[in-house]
């Protein structure tokens, strides 16, 4: 099992590959919303991104599904109706998260 320490070097080492293939910015801005608002689905994500991005609704889907999954930082709660999934960015990673942000 992995130490604390050893699990953040190892999502820190993910986030810098997922940013380093971000050709126009949407990664970025995409990890930019789960720090400043932290809780979103996807239609509130699609959305912000949509002003700024010529980006469809399932690419919007697609890069939170592999931030959640591949990289790890994001927790997944389904609401009560069960419509929409609820996104958050772990506490523990929000630290990690923010200093990438800055420095890519």
């Amino acid at each position: 099992m992995r130490s604390p320490a050893e699990l953040k070097k190892e999502i820190e080492s993910r986030l810098k590959g997922y940013l380093s293939r971000d050709r126009d910015g949407i990664r970025h801005e995409l990890l930019n919303l789960f720090v400043k608002v932290r809780s979103l689905t996807i239609p509130q994500i699609y959305e912000k991104l949509h002003e700024q991005f010529s980006i469809s609704y399932h690419s919007v889907a697609s890069m939170v599904g592999i931030i959640a999954s591949r990289i790890g930082i994001l927790h997944v709660k389904r609401n009560a109706d069960g419509t929409n999934t609820i996104y958050e960015i772990k506490d523990q990673y929000l630290e990690v998260v923010t200093h990438i942000l800055r420095t890519a």
